[in-house]
């Protein structure tokens, strides 16, 4: 599940939301699972700047669900800047695309 945001921003965009409430059920079913929060960035502005962009996306994250009662010990966020891009930063479609958090979840 891939996550979207503004442009140079750790707000989440509003679509957004509903896939993470549905996180949450599926979270407050299954009690051993853990999250890592994943965030990246496209590839324009300095690299630094995107490494501290994208941990801030993935902590966005992980404060939405635990204000929404997941507990933070399940919870992992790491950012990796623009270091794993999915798409072509050549395009504005690309660029949308790895402006991303991507949420894996294990036992």
């Amino acid at each position: 599940s891939k996550l979207f945001f503004e442009n140079n921003s750790d707000k989440l965009k509003v679509a957004s939301l509903s896939q993470l409430d549905a996180l949450i059920l599926i979270l407050n079913k299954y009690q051993a699972a853990k999250l890592t929060i994943e965030g990246h960035t496209d590839s324009v502005g300095a690299d630094d700047f995107n490494m501290t962009l994208s941990q801030k996306r993935s902590n966005s994250v992980k404060q939405y669900l635990i204000g929404k009662g997941i507990e933070e010990a399940r919870l992992t966020a790491i950012g990796f800047g623009e270091t794993k891009p999915v798409a072509t930063n050549n395009t504005a479609l690309g660029k949308a695309k790895n402006r991303r958090v991507e949420l894996k979840t294990n036992y």
